[in-house]
């Protein structure tokens, strides 16, 4: 084989990776957008817990805002 041939063929198969990738990047957003994240309020019970453990780490702070990343 030679260089020629072989450095086609790496050429080819660098180009097929991001095609894929590509079409799978527009694939997912078009996912993420037809099934958008529904926001859930927070459980009583859960905020009542991080807002204890919050206290018991750092006494006199207080939870303002309780976000999942």
């Amino acid at each position: 084989m030679d260089i020629a041939s072989l450095l086609s063929a790496c050429t080819i198969a660098m180009v097929a990776v991001f095609v894929l990738l590509g079409f799978l990047a527009v694939l997912i957003e078009l996912i993420t957008r037809l099934f958008p994240d529904r926001q859930l309020p927070v459980d009583p019970a859960v905020a009542a817990a991080i807002s204890s453990a919050v206290a018991t780490i750092f006494p006199g702070a207080h939870v303002t805002r309780i976000e999942e990343d």
